[in-house]
């Protein structure tokens, strides 16, 4: 039995047909360990390396420099996906892929296996430092890789489909990450309020989330071996439009694609960054300091709860996408994060949400619910049309920067914004920066062409005068 690429011709003629599932896992697998080690981290970096790499007279200090590590990996993503996107335009996805796997993998594995401050001194915060920098390597050729990964193996108008599978990494990661370190601190009998530095959680409970990352590593490493080079990219090179210079060539021939793609995934880091660590801290932060005073493992719940709702989303969004086209779709979603903004006053108010043991839980799940299937049907579609921007001999290199980059503008500063504004003007005003983030990504896909029919073998001339 044959299969057949989104352009209509034989998925790859001298070979076998490679089985659905396989590209189904290799393209998940990535993305899985992406957020998986994102939320590991994160969460170490607020309770574990404060205490164990970075000791200082006061807590706050402790805090800050070790969210400074976490911040790396923001300026590592856009070199990783110049460093991978050069790679895996010039010679593939299969070797790229592999190669960014590892990258990202290994950097976990070995923060699992660190001396702490006490042992070494100061070398264990420079050595976290540069695994978080390795990890942020690794993060910026995997998505787009994993992504065109499940694009250029496409059937025939369900390509959206078929590139919804990377993107349920995000909450497959997130409940991964957050259940395991719940778990841990609940048998180990961890309080993050009173840390006992003797107890078997900071001695070395908390290595274990890092070193089982090897695990899937292992398993996503066998899985994309057995792969053969994406059908698209094969003819690409059959045709003789290969670069020399992807970088070069991608923001000669590209570069309003770059623009548009940047701001088209802007509301969607802007809200997911919102409701993942943003709403944390403003959630489980003391009454006294304006916060709500919500109990920090019944929040987590409510979050594990609705992540859920993200995940069911992602593939509603690739089959409507399919359905009704990347970009009608795309501005109906951005339409309603916008409006969703303007709400967040009437949701979280202290006033309305109340604070502490009296804060409304069931009003706090709606809210979580609402945005996070906002985030399925928004985040889902992304690694179709951005690959879909690009041509082939470019795409690889293309689709990262714009994925990167928006990652600085709309994840990076989301966090610190949202909590200046909500200390200095109110919460609402959190809500009035979301809508404003995505009005500029519906100004972004007001300027685009649909993409649901292109076909990925075709090149414009910019593109063939560029091969």
């Amino acid at each position: 039995m044959s299969t057949t690429t989104d352009s209509g011709r034989p998925a790859d003629p001298e070979h076998a047909p490679i089985p659905r599932s396989r590209i189904i896992f290799a393209s998940l697998v990535g993305t899985s360990i992406e957020f998986y080690d994102f939320y590991i981290y994160a969460t170490a970096a607020i309770s574990v390396f404060p205490l164990l790499f970075f000791p200082s007279a006061s807590a706050t200090g402790a805090l800050l420099a070790s969210l400074a590590t976490f911040g790396v990996a923001f300026v590592a993503r856009p070199v990783g996906s110049v460093l991978f996107g050069h790679y895996g335009d010039r010679i593939g996805r299969k070797a790229t892929l592999l190669g960014s796997l590892l990258t990202m993998g290994i950097a976990t594995v070995l923060i699992g296996l660190l001396p702490t401050y006490s042992q070494i001194g100061l070398w264990a915060p420079a050595m976290l430092a540069i695994m978080r920098f390795g990890q942020g390597l690794g993060l910026g050729g995997e998505w787009s890789g994993a992504a065109l990964l499940a694009t250029e193996y496409a059937e025939k108008g369900k390509r959206a489909r078929a590139a919804m599978w990377p993107q349920l990494g995000a909450p497959i990661g997130f409940l991964f990450a957050n259940g395991f370190f719940l778990l841990l601190a609940v048998a180990m009998g961890h309080d993050s309020t009173d840390p006992a530095h003797d107890g078997a959680f900071l001695t070395w409970g908390w290595r274990v989330p890092f070193l089982a990352s090897a695990v899937i590593v292992a398993l996503g490493v066998y899985v994309r071996v057995k792969l053969e080079e994406t059908p698209v990219f094969a003819r690409a090179v059959a045709r003789g439009e290969k670069v020399k210079t992807p970088l070069k060539a991608v923001f000669r021939t590209s570069w309003r694609q770059l623009i548009q793609g940047t701001f088209i995934m802007l509301a969607t880091y802007t809200l997911f960054y919102l409701f993942t660590t943003w709403i944390l801290s403003y959630s489980i932060g003391a009454v006294e300091d304006g916060f709500l005073g919500i109990g920090y493992q019944d929040f987590l719940v409510l979050q594990l709860l609705a992540i859920l709702f993200f995940a069911a989303f992602v593939p509603v969004s690739g089959s409507l996408a399919d359905r009704f086209g990347r970009k009608p779709f795309l501005i109906v979603v951005t339409a309603l994060i916008l409006v969703f903004g303007l709400t967040f006053n009437a949701f979280l108010s202290p006033d309305v949400m109340g604070t502490g043991d009296g804060a409304n839980m069931g009003l706090m799940l709606v809210f979580l619910i609402i945005g996070m299937t906002l985030m399925g049907l928004t985040f889902g579609v992304q690694s179709a049309i951005l690959p879909e921007l690009f041509p082939t001999n470019v795409r690889y290199t293309g689709s990262a920067i714009a994925y990167n980059v928006s990652s600085i503008l709309g994840a990076a500063v989301a966090p610190f914004i949202a909590a200046w504004l909500a200390s200095s003007y109110g919460v609402g005003w959190v809500g009035v920066y979301l809508s404003a983030m995505a009005l500029l990504t519906l100004l972004a896909l007001f300027s685009t062409k649909e993409t649901r029919d292109l076909d990925l073998d075709t090149l414009d001339d910019d593109a063939r005068v560029a091969a």
